[in-house]
């Protein structure tokens, strides 16, 4: 059992990272672009593009003149650069608050599922509109961790059920950047102007109990990073707990939604 300690997240599988949380980021991601409403021919920047899910639905909905993609981890990035291989597209290593890109570099700069993870959520906002042009747009996306987001909540609930230690790694207590009124502040304390939010809610329907359990056993984001410092019989106490705290359809399909905050913002 865990010793109270934060559990840190591991983001160096990218496989793992996409059959846990990615699958699901990717309708998230269509509605985000497309509620832009950019027009084509513009410069995108993708902050913290993991394995490149949300840099595909660029190029697919956009039709920009290209999308640069950075993340922090060589082995996202690796997966994103074998697996996106539109010529528009290309993508390589950096801090998501120190961007290696000049200023007024892309007309939109995008992020998602990243910026709860920054330490410093507002200076990295500030590099992002550093990196746009005058008039250009920076947005973001987060999952509702708290409410909306209900394979966390299921799971997180569970875990606290089974091992009341485990409510100190939720992510929902854990990230409260990740609601309307946080990410508003952040942007607009970043000097961004015309701040909107805004929440996507996207189905999220499991084949079975195994479909929605063995992610978590993968050792890729915080909750699995939990599971993993569990001892055996504890680990099997939290998922028979997920298991009977689920709603499972006659054809063993368990359908659940996922919410994510959306917030965007003009630069000067």
């Amino acid at each position: 059992m865990p010793d109270g300690t934060a559990v840190t997240a591991s983001w160096s599988d990218a496989d793992r990272y996409e059959a846990y949380i990615g699958r699901w980021g990717r309708p998230v991601a269509r509605e985000f672009v497309a509620g832009l409403g950019v027009p084509a021919g513009r410069r995108w920047l993708d902050v913290g593009c993991g394995t490149g899910a949300l840099t595909e639905t660029v190029l697919e909905l956009a039709e920009p003149a290209g999308v640069r993609g950075i993340d922090r981890s060589p082995a996202f990035v690796r997966h994103a650069a074998a697996h996106v291989l539109d010529p528009r597209a290309s993508f390589g290593t950096g801090d998501a608050a120190a961007l290696p890109v000049g200023d007024g570099s892309a007309d939109v700069v995008v992020a998602g599922l990243v910026l709860h993870f920054l330490p410093d959520p507002g200076a990295a906002v500030a590099d992002w509109r550093r990196a746009a042009v005058s008039g250009g747009t920076v947005a973001a996306y987060v999952w509702d961790y708290a409410g909306g987001m209900d394979m966390m909540r299921a799971f997180w609930a569970a875990a606290a059920r089974v091992d009341p230690a485990g409510a100190g790694h939720d992510e929902g207590a854990r990230f409260p950047i990740c609601a309307p009124g946080p990410l508003e502040a952040v942007f607009t304390g970043a000097g961004l102007t015309d701040v909107v939010t805004g929440a996507i809610d996207v189905p999220t329907v499991f084949a079975d109990f195994d479909d929605l359990w063995t992610p978590f056993l993968g050792g890729t984001g915080h909750a699995p990073v939990y599971v993993a410092s569990l001892t055996e019989d504890v680990r099997d106490a939290v998922r028979e707990e997920l298991r009977r705290s689920l709603p499972v359809r006659d054809d063993g399909s368990i359908a659940l939604t996922a919410r994510a905050w959306t917030v965007r913002g003009l630069v000067p």
